[in-house]
């Protein structure tokens, strides 16, 4: 196809597998829309720019790659190997008499589908495809998805196929009724109160996750939904630093574990479940002496420990069946510069922004130019909100420069949109008569 400028960007249906996508020149700084589907990956900087237009450079995800054209052949094969709970859970949810009342996305079929399918499929199927870990001794398989395109609905399913697996055959080691389901703050924590079966308007009865007759059954399980916050626990220094006559030492694991589970301390061999992964990153020696130094990357180490150390203390009390985590940024700092960033080995599943763009499943950006071509501010909300961590800038904004080094070019933005908008908010006000102008600045300083 000839090689254009985008007239459209919605080119897939959400509910079926992408057949179509644009694919962009750097050369020609063009777009062709191509048949099949985008490769999984993810874009990073371009080496040495700092322009706030840069495309990046597209970076292929291989074991994804590796992975899909397996779990497509598997599906359409019929689900070869799987339980006849699985097989009932599956049918039942590309089942067309329930499109009226519910019907997945492509996407999120397709994340419950491969982690079903690494757990059930066939060994034969699944030769030749090794996930790396994350360095501790817990299983973590990632599903790397768009923010908006459902999530918390995957997670659902995958607790449902959990649930009533291990309830129907206990003795099967592959699945456990006992979940935990880690939130990146208690704002999602309450969100999340959706995954417990028995709390009002769960998803899996709003969404038609199981059939009805599966409820009771479900229910036989335990969800708990907790804060990271709640995996933290007082270390020896802490203790000792602790001006009290309180003389008890640092909780033991088991001890640990009854805190954290509450009402499931007894269980083991528990499915957990993180939402935002991005922030449970395992910290090396190597990424705590050379990119942790920024007051905010330390602050994300800091939670890292807390959530993956109280994981690791869970697994040694109780053991870990499985954790998966769901991210739309599954990425941890590479112990370089803080601004390069390592990708999560144990993504098994993607399905990105510009996947979903392209299929309709979140809002279509629009960028704003004035007739004089000054960027709008507007476009670049979300970054000028969050600057002092934009990773274009923040290496450059947390630390010593010299009085002849420019600001980054970001910021250089920032200063003038919020000039030129001030401007233009006062030319307004004087023209519908308000004496007062809109900052407390004189009128020829911009």
């Amino acid at each position: 196809m000839a090689r254009t400028t985008i007239d459209r960007l919605i080119i897939n249906s959400p509910y079926e597998e992408p057949k179509y996508h644009w694919h962009y020149d750097r050369q020609t700084r063009t777009f062709e829309l191509v048949e099949g589907r985008r490769p999984a990956g993810y874009v990073v900087a371009t080496p040495g720019s700092k322009s706030f237009d840069d495309p990046g450079i597209f970076v292929e995800i291989p074991l994804v790659n590796q992975i899909r054209p397996r779990v497509k052949a598997w599906r359409e094969a019929g689900y070869p190997g799987v339980t006849t709970i699985t097989r009932r859970l599956l049918e039942y949810w590309h089942d067309p008499e329930e499109f009226d009342r519910r019907r997945f996305f492509f996407c999120q079929l397709e994340a419950a589908e491969t982690l079903i399918w690494l757990t059930e499929a066939p060994p034969a199927e699944r030769v030749g495809i090794e996930i790396p870990g994350d360095g501790g001794a817990f299983l973590r398989r990632c599903c790397k998805m768009a923010t908006g395109t459902g999530k918390t609905i995957v997670m659902a399913m995958v607790i449902a196929w959990h649930i009533l697996n291990k309830v129907a055959n206990p003795q099967d080691a592959r699945f456990s009724k006992n979940v935990l389901v880690i939130a990146p703050g208690l704002t999602v924590k309450q969100r999340l109160a959706v995954l417990e079966p028995a709390a009002e308007g769960n998803y899996y009865e709003v969404f038609s996750i199981v059939p009805p007759a599966f409820l009771d059954k479900l229910r036989q399980g335990k969800v708990l939904v907790r804060n990271w916050h709640a995996l933290a626990w007082e270390s020896e220094e802490q203790i000792r630093e602790r001006k009290s006559v309180d003389k008890r030492g640092v909780k033991s694991d088991e001890a640990y574990a009854r805190e954290v589970l509450g009402e499931m301390a007894n269980a083991s061999n528990l499915l957990v479940i993180n939402d935002e992964a991005h922030h449970a990153w395992r910290v090396n020696q190597e990424a705590e002496g050379k990119s942790l130094r920024a007051r905010d990357l330390k602050d994300s180490a800091a939670e890292a420990t807390v959530w993956v150390g109280g994981l690791d203390r869970l697994h040694r009390s109780r053991g870990i069946l499985t954790c998966y985590d769901f991210s739309a940024t599954p990425f941890a700092p590479s112990g370089k510069k803080s601004s390069e960033e390592t990708l999560f080995g144990w993504i098994v599943s993607d399905f990105g922004l510009n996947d979903a763009i392209e299929s309709g499943l979140v809002k279509t950006p629009r960028v704003v130019v004035r007739d004089d071509a000054v960027p709008d501010a507007k476009t670049y909300k979300s970054r000028l909100y969050h600057i002092y961590n934009d990773p274009e800038v923040r290496d450059d904004l947390n630390r010593r420069a010299e009085p002849h080094e420019p600001l980054p070019d970001l910021v250089l933005n920032a200063y003038y949109l919020l000039g030129y908008d001030w401007r233009e908010t006062w030319r307004a006000w004087k023209a519908a008569g308000l004496p007062t102008p809109p900052a407390a600045c004189d009128d020829h300083r911009l």
